[in-house]
């Protein structure tokens, strides 16, 4: 068993490198792209909700406040699309070898996961830059992001199986992550939207976290789901989390055996 696990281990961060690597294969800029993008959907976001639409007007430190809830939902975006397609985009892997079919759904969340790294030193560069003196709440934002990864690696094991089957999961789930992004409080402060409506926004687990995270970087003046409800009702969040990642992987676990033929 020791054996088993030592061997998946090395099984999976060999995939974890070669996935990294392919996925900046022959461009320019190479890794520097998985840094760029957000900064430049930061720029364009800023200029216009800054100077055009002011959304961000009153807001403790926007710049990163902003560029927070962009790098956190990017990274939900980047681990649940790969996510979902992975399974079918190494379906020849999956005949000729004989691997745990769950490494190459955690081999995406993983690639994902180490843009997001590199993209919280840019947050945290900025955060330095815009004033903010560091302390050691922002030791926090690491159960954040374990619970982020969480979440979005439940989404990602029941897509994934999904889409073996059934192959407009994916352009479905695109059209719910256009609508998380404006229902998600990334681009405008949870402060421009009525009082009586932010406990149904903290139902939304991505909410909660990117508030949190803000809370804890940039600004303690931001809304979180502690400072509005205070009964067990504030658990929900964290309990839909839960939910997806026990179904997510039960589902995927059930489905797995027939990847062979069904990809």
């Amino acid at each position: 068993m020791k054996y088993l696990h030592s061997r998946n281990r090395a099984i999976l961060s060999e995939m974890v490198r070669t996935d990294f690597k392919v996925r900046y294969q022959n461009s320019v800029l190479g890794y520097a792209w998985s840094l760029l993008k957000p900064l430049f959907l930061f720029a364009i976001l800023y200029v216009v909700f800054t100077y055009i639409i002011p959304l961000g007007k009153g807001v403790a430190h926007y710049p990163v406040y902003l560029l927070m809830g962009i790098v956190l939902w990017n990274f939900f975006v980047e681990s649940t699309i790969i996510g979902a397609n992975s399974v079918v985009a190494r379906g020849n892997l999956i005949r000729k070898i004989s691997i745990p079919r769950y490494l190459v759904v955690i081999t995406s969340s993983l690639s994902a996961l180490i843009n997001l790294l590199l993209s919280l030193v840019v947050v945290f560069i900025f955060a330095l830059f815009n004033g903010i003196t560091p302390s050691l709440s922002w030791l926090i934002i690491i159960p954040i992001i374990i619970e982020l990864f969480a979440f979005s690696l439940g989404v990602s094991f029941l897509l994934s199986a999904m889409f073996v089957k059934f192959r407009d999961v994916t352009y479905i789930w695109e059209i719910f992550l256009q609508a998380g992004f404006y229902a998600t409080p990334i681009i405008y402060p949870l402060t421009n939207v009525p009082a009586q409506y932010h406990k149904w926004f903290f139902m939304n687990p991505m909410a909660q976290m990117i508030q949190d995270a803000r809370y804890v970087i940039v600004t303690d003046t931001s809304i979180t789901i502690w400072s509005i409800i205070h009964s067990v009702a504030a658990y929900i969040p964290f309990i839909i989390v839960l939910a997806f990642a026990l179904v997510g992987s039960l589902y995927f676990k059930a489905h797995s055996k027939y990847f062979a033929e069904d990809i």
